[in-house]
C-alpha cells in the first residue's frame, strides 16, 4: 500500500491539495475517488486518504451484511465505511441498488463514508449514483469530496495524477475547487473551501516536514495520529 508521502513523489497530487484533502477528512468529510479506466489508482488513493481518518474512527469494510446492521443502529459510534467499489460485481465489498442506497444513509447517522467508482466527473458520478442507483441527492452530496483521477502518457511510460476535485458543505451541490488542467489550484492561505485555512497551512507544514522521512503507510498513519493530538484546538 501506497501512502500519501508516495503519491507526492509520484506527483499524483502537490502538497497544496494534499494539505486540504487531509484537512477535511481528518474533520470527518466523506470521500468518493473517480476515475473510468481500470489501474487508473482509485484504490491507491483512497487507501492513501484513509490515513487521514480521525484517530476515534474505525474502519469497516462495507459489506451489504455490515451496511443493513449499521442503518438499523442510529445510536452506535461513529465509523468510517469503506466501499470497495460502486459497481454491480459479485466482489467483496462492491455496493450497487438497495445496498448502495442504505449505505449512502449511513451518512445520517453520523458516519463517513470512502469510495470509488468509474466515473471521470461530477456528472458521471452522480449519473451512476443517482441515476442508475436511485440515491437521493442530498445523501449524494453528503460525499464532501470527489476526486477524479487522469491517467497520462504511454503504455511502458504512465503518469498518474488527480485531474478534478470537488467539493461540498455536505448539504449544498458540489463546486469545482481543483482542476489540474485548468490551473484551478487549492491556494491555502486564501481559501478555505469549506476547510479552515489555517488548520489546512498546519497540515500543509507537517506533510513538508514529514515527506523526507516518511515511507510506509504504518509510519504514515503514526505521524498523523500525532499531529491530530496537536492540532485538536485548530
Amino acid at each position: 500500500m501506497l501512502s500519501v508521502f508516495d503519491l507526492l513523489a509520484a506527483k499524483t497530487l502537490d502538497l497544496d491539495l494534499a494539505a486540504y484533502l487531509m484537512a477535511r477528512i481528518s474533520r470527518g468529510a466523506s470521500f468518493m475517488v473517480g476515475s473510468v479506466p481500470g489501474g487508473a489508482g482509485k484504490t491507491t488513493v483512497m487507501c492513501a486518504l484513509l490515513n487521514f481518518v480521525p484517530v476515534d474512527v474505525p474502519l469497516i469494510a462495507a459489506i451489504p451484511q455490515e451496511v443493513y446492521k449499521a442503518s438499523k443502529t442510529a445510536t452506535s459510534p461513529r465509523a468510517c465505511y469503506i466501499c470497495h467499489e460502486i459497481g454491480s460485481g459479485s466482489y467483496f465489498a462492491y455496493l450497487w441498488s438497495d445496498a448502495l442506497r442504505t449505505y449512502c444513509r449511513l451518512s445520517e447517522n453520523g458516519h463517513m463514508l470512502a469510495t470509488n467508482l468509474h466515473a471521470d466527473d461530477l456528472e458521471e458520478a452522480r449519473d451512476q449514483v443517482c441515476g442508475d442507483n436511485d440515491v437521493r441527492q442530498e445523501h449524494f452530496n453528503r460525499f464532501e469530496l470527489l476526486i477524479f483521477l487522469r491517467i497520462e502518457g504511454t503504455y511502458t511510460k504512465t503518469h498518474r495524477r488527480i485531474e478534478k476535485v470537488y467539493s461540498s458543505d455536505g448539504l449544498s451541490d458540489h463546486v469545482l475547487v481543483f482542476d489540474a488542467g485548468n490551473k484551478k489550484k487549492i491556494e491555502p492561505k486564501v481559501n478555505n473551501y469549506m476547510a479552515e485555512p489555517d488548520y489546512v497551512i498546519a497540515c500543509r507544514e507537517f506533510l513538508k516536514k514529514n515527506a523526507p522521512k516518511t515511507r510506509t503507510i504504518e509510519q504514515t498513519r503514526h505521524q498523523v495520529v500525532e499531529f491530530l493530538a496537536r492540532n485538536l484546538s485548530l
